[in-house]
């Protein structure tokens, strides 16, 4: 038997043809534009996604029988407002995670409703990527358009309507909106009626692995499968990954390095980070997760080296940057090119690069790029310390991670053991699983992650590379204080 696994990502959607023993038999990806309307403004349209992920599944099925694939889980990029009308059509472009518009609506949450009695009602704060804050903004903004919403649904779940007709969403994707009450697993009321919109606007709630409904009969057609293929729930792209690299035991801890980067701890108990840094999100194994996320991980050294340095051999622009390096850099560099989420919540901040001389090279800008997102990182690891939360272990995973140097980098600058799975297909890998589960090869999502989720590599870190990278991190962290009121002053 087979299942699909989707990761519906920022700049294209993966899918993945798995069977039940976790074997991927076949891998399409299609990408779709991204906008920019305005600076600081990201885009897309939900149509895009749904049509890439039809060409993929129609290409992805060829080498199989149709009848041999039983179920769809879909993983994706969380908190992006999709609205729709009453015929549920869009109504306009959805605005992503990494959208920096809402600086006025979360100031006005944060500040104005309070940070105490956002935590009360959804166990987080307002941030720039979260949906509720789109909403107010849309409202603000767009009158029109916001008067026309009869759902709001979130990327994946778009995809899942598409494919069932039936408007769902899973705990841990709706935990990004601030519109839940994620201990008790519901809409919260209140944040409903400050955003404007009622229950009936919203999708149904479902545990991730929750079967949501089968193909619709003509959509099962169009792709060439059976209408009882089975759709579930799905996840949030960050729970999805965990999924997929095994986290799901209480104080797991996965790091992501994808566009975003992600420090994701599972519990097996609800709990909120009384510094308001890290989320606390809903898991799509059934329980929760404490979670920080910077805005630009990889994303920032696929910038630099594809705008600034004007070259895609990413590998050969690492080659120079040999062990005597690491911890001995004397450039500096701020990721925060989309502005920053975890722990620091400034829509303003920006990349910098500081420390620059006549005797910099190419190679100490390349490995102040790495340096900065395994700095940034650690930054939201340090809060977890903080709550008490002993991490001396992480699976690894991202586009990042297939970078040997940018894995030593991250292990010493955290000074942890990383571990890599066989699988580097976190989020997608992780759907499928979700849909083993709901299609009930597997009795649980524990059970299907010991059976499927195997370590390919270990990195340990060097204690005298640490011992250097820390004395680094102390100077790095005085950074963006010294920044912050400059960071706003250009704005």
């Amino acid at each position: 038997m087979y299942y699909i696994g989707i990761d519906l990502g920022t700049s294209a959607v993966k899918l993945l043809l798995v069977d039940q023993n976790g074997s991927i038999a076949c891998s399409v990806t299609k990408e779709y534009p991204l906008s920019f309307p305005r600076p600081g403004w990201s885009e897309q349209n939900p149509l895009d996604w749904w049509n890439a992920v039809k060409s993929g599944v129609r290409e992805l099925i060829r080498s199989v029988p149709a009848e041999e694939i039983r179920a769809i889980g879909c993983g994706g990029q969380m908190h992006g407002l999709v609205s729709l009308d009453e015929h549920d059509s869009v109504i306009r472009p959805a605005i992503l995670w990494n959208d920096g518009r809402t600086e006025k609506e979360v100031a006005y949450l944060n500040e104005e409703i309070g940070k105490s009695v956002l935590s009360e009602r959804t166990a987080n704060i307002a941030f720039a990527g979260f949906t509720a804050p789109k909403i107010l903004w849309m409202q603000n903004n767009e009158p029109e358009n916001f008067a026309r919403i009869s759902k709001i649904m979130l990327p994946k779940d778009y995809i899942n309507y598409r494919l069932t007709g039936i408007h769902s969403c899973d705990y841990s994707d709706a935990s990004g909106m601030l519109l839940l009450d994620v201990e008790h697993k519901c809409w919260s009321k209140e944040m409903l009626d400050l955003c404007g919109i009622s229950e009936s606007q919203m999708p149904k709630l479902f545990e991730s692995y929750d079967v949501v409904g089968t193909l619709l009969p003509s959509v099962a057609d169009d792709l060439g499968l059976a209408p009882s293929v089975k759709v579930v729930a799905g996840a949030g792209d960050n729970a999805a990954a965990a999924i997929g690299t095994g986290t799901v035991t209480d104080g797991s801890c996965n790091i992501s390095l994808g566009t975003s980067g992600t420090i994701f701890i599972a519990s097996d108990k609800f709990g909120v980070d009384p510094f308001n840094a890290l989320h606390s999100f809903a898991h799509a194994n059934g329980h929760y997760h404490l979670m920080g996320c910077i805005l630009s991980a990889a994303s920032c050294n696929k910038w630099f080296c594809d705008e600034i340095l004007r070259t895609k051999r990413y590998a050969e622009e690492q080659v120079p940057i040999t062990d005597d390096k690491l911890g001995n850099n004397r450039v500096y560099f701020l990721p925060y090119l989309m502005g920053e989420r975890s722990p620091i919540n400034d829509t303003n901040a920006r990349g910098t690069f500081i420390g620059l001389s006549m005797d910099t090279t190419r190679a100490d800008l390349v490995q102040a790029v790495l340096e900065g997102v395994a700095f940034a990182v650690r930054d939201c690891f340090e809060v977890a310390k903080a709550l008490n939360i002993p991490i001396t272990s992480s699976r690894l995973c991202g586009g990042g991670a297939r970078s040997p140097l940018w894995r030593k980098i991250i292990a010493n600058v955290l000074n942890i053991r990383l571990e890599l799975p066989e699988s580097e297909e976190g989020p997608g890998f992780g759907g499928a699983m979700l849909s083993m589960v709901g299609d009930g090869a597997y009795p649980s999502v524990e059970s299907c992650a010991k059976a499927l989720v195997h370590t390919a590599k270990i990195v340990e870190p060097d204690p005298e590379i640490a011992a250097k990278y820390d004395a680094q991190y102390q100077k790095y962290r005085l950074l963006y204080p010294s920044l912050k009121e400059t960071f706003s002053a250009l704005r």
